[in-house]
Order: structure tokens, then sequence, then C-alpha cells
């Protein structure tokens, strides 16, 4: 194999695929990243055997061919190397060693054969659908952070994908809870996607399709099978396995009967909640919401190791008075998932959970439970 290709393009899809492989492994092919060159592309992959993300890119291939080296070494050298200059890679003769050559530098590194390396992406896709990137991106970063890191109850560490008809309106639908809190955001399904069956798509997954999609405004195109998904837009193929479990009945965790209303300027609530919980304990991190029926609420915290803190809101209330608390920093991630100007709260008493939504907008919704203060 011989192939040459510009630095920053190398280097950002070793930045892709080598954060999928684990610093330590007892099998050393999965230490490696697989580059495969024909025709005028390089191809590099990586894998964990559950999670595999494959890139294709760009290159002046003079020798066809394939082998696997060090991923971390691989991209350490890459990252490295001066900004725009081009790589040069090619394996050597006996078939031990890839050259790694940019400029004055060269460095030699040892290879492991091509098909050791394992194949996630084999199988069937029955299910297949395209939406846009950043509609795909928006319902995970909307429910991310509630993903559960309870080993124990592992059919919650991940998000539950799913196409539930609404009133007479299907829906791609994204749920993730810790039994704390639960967050849910959805969107119209897309055609192809009606019908899918349920499936908890991995924490570590999600946190790679995050980083891949970032600001990007493509296509991506999704499929299913029974045990994987897989992710492609542009040059980027995605694949994982899915977690083999069943997702509990999120909906009678929903409050339906919260009659008190709350509304808030979202960024004020958030930035003097941030400022009062600046006192709360790492452990505890409980604030105490006072509301009046005058329109006024108080957040309080208590620790009594450190102080007190205090701070008074004007907001839109109007039912009885009531005191609840909740964990500050469930709060913050809450409201920095909001996208309007007003938060509505929908409560009920300072024992039941609490739903927290954008005024106006029924797209995404949270559950909270409350705390002990």
């Amino acid at each position: 194999m011989r192939a040459t290709l510009e630095r920053s393009n190398l280097l950002k899809s070793l930045n892709h695929v080598h954060r999928v492989v684990e610093r330590r492994n007892t099998i050393p092919i999965l230490s490696n990243v697989l580059l495969r060159a024909s025709g005028s592309e390089l191809t590099l992959k990586a894998t964990d055997l559950d999670l595999e993300i494959l890139e294709t890119i760009a290159a002046d291939v003079g020798r066809p061919g394939a082998t696997t080296v060090p991923a971390h070494m691989l991209y350490d050298i890459v990252r490295k190397l001066p900004d725009g200059s081009e790589v040069a890679l090619e394996t050597s003769a006996d078939g031990q060693t890839l050259t790694v050559r940019s400029g004055r530098s060269n460095f030699s590194l040892q290879m492991l054969p091509e098909a050791d390396f394992p194949d996630l992406t084999t199988g069937e896709f029955p299910i297949r659908f395209e939406m846009p990137a950043s509609a795909f991106k928006t319902l995970i970063d909307r429910t991310q952070f509630a993903i559960s890191t309870e080993e124990t109850r592992y059919y919650l560490n991940g998000i539950y994908l799913h196409t539930p008809t609404i009133d007479g309106r299907t829906v791609l639908r994204a749920v993730a809870t810790d039994g704390h809190r639960l967050a849910r955001a959805q969107t119209a399904a897309p055609a192809g996607s009606e019908g899918m069956p349920g499936v908890i798509v991995p924490r570590k997954a999600v946190g790679e399709i995050q980083k891949l999609l970032e600001n990007s405004d493509e296509t991506a195109t999704i499929e299913l099978s029974e045990t994987k998904i897989r992710v492609s837009f542009g040059g980027v193929v995605l694949t994982s396995k899915l977690i083999d479990g069943t997702f509990p009945d999120y909906a009678r965790v929903i409050p339906q009967g919260n009659d008190k209303l709350l509304k808030v300027d979202r960024g004020t609530f958030s930035n003097a909640v941030d400022r009062v919980s600046t006192i709360a304990s790492e452990r505890g991190r409980a604030v105490k919401l006072s509301l009046s029926s005058e329109g006024r609420l108080a957040l309080t915290v208590n620790n009594p190791d450190s102080g007190s803190a205090t701070e008074e809101l004007d907001v839109d209330y109007g039912a009885d008075p009531i005191d609840i608390g909740f964990n500050s920093r469930y709060l913050l991630d809450i409201a920095g998932q909001l996208k309007t100007a007003t938060a509505l709260f929908k409560l009920a008493d300072p024992g039941s959970p609490t739903l927290i939504q954008d005024d106006g907008d029924e797209d995404a919704l949270y559950v909270l439970m409350p705390m002990r203060v």
C-alpha cells in the first residue's frame, strides 16, 4: 500500500476514529486502526467490538492495499506534524511495517494483518430512513444528559428511540432517564421510520454521534436491525450494537395533573440557580424553591458547613404557595436544553415530580423528581 494525502484531512479523520479505540486492550488488533487505500481514497476504520467508525477521505493512491497500525500512536504522530504538510503512508515489502513520511520526518510502525480486523457492519439493516443531521443531533442533545450511568440498570444506559403515533401524528421520539429525571424530545417521523422497533442506543455511541454531527448541515441516513444501528453522513459511517433490554414504560412517570403553573425567564432563573448553588454541598446540591401567590420566587440554599444563599425573582405564578426542593445541577442541565426565553414549570406538591418545558413548545419535555430540603 502507498498513499499520499494532506495532513489536515488525515488528522481530522484520525480524530474521529481513534476515539473509539480503548487505550488498554487484551486483543492487540483492537488497538489498531485499519487503513485501506483504493482508487483515489483512503478508508480508516476503528472498533471496540461494540462500536465502529469508518471514514473515507481523498488520497493520491500509488499502490492499493490495506493494513492496520496502532491508532493512538498514528494519531499522535500526525497531530505533531507541521500544518499544511503532506503525509505519505507506505507498507514495507515484507509486510511488517508501515512508514509514515512527512518532510524530513520518518516513522516506522509495526503492522498487524488486515484479515484479523473485525467487521461490525455485516448483516442486514431492514429499517432505513433519512433526516437532516441537525435534527437527529437535536434529539440527542436534548436528551443525552439524562442517560443513567448506573451499570446495574443497563437498559437505562442509552437513549430510547421509537416512533409512537400521537393524535394521528407519528413522531420520532428520543427518551432518556436515570430515575431522578427524564428527558423526552421528538420530531416529525421521517419517511421510512414508521413502525420501526424501539431501540436503545448506548451512551458511548450517543457521545460519538454528537461529536461527529457537530456543525453538520448534511443529511444523515439511519439504518436499524434488531441488534445494531448504523448512522451515515458525508464520508462517515458509525455502526453500533444496541442495548439488549426493555426500556421501562416512561409514560407512567410523566405527570398529567400538575395544575400549579410557573412561568419564569429561563436565563434569569438559570443564572440565579447557578449563583445560589455556589454554597451547596457537592453531595446534596439541593436548592429550595419557595413560591408565593403574589408572583415571587425565592431560591434558597443552606449548607451547614459553609453558609447559606438566597435570591428572589419576579415570576408569573398565581397558584397556592409551595416550597419544593431540587438538585441544582439537574435544574441547570434542564435549563440548558430549553430553547425559548420562558420556561414553564408544572408543579403538583413538594413530593411529586415536576414537569418542565419550553413555553409554547411541546416537542421537548423534562420530568424532575423533587428532593427533601
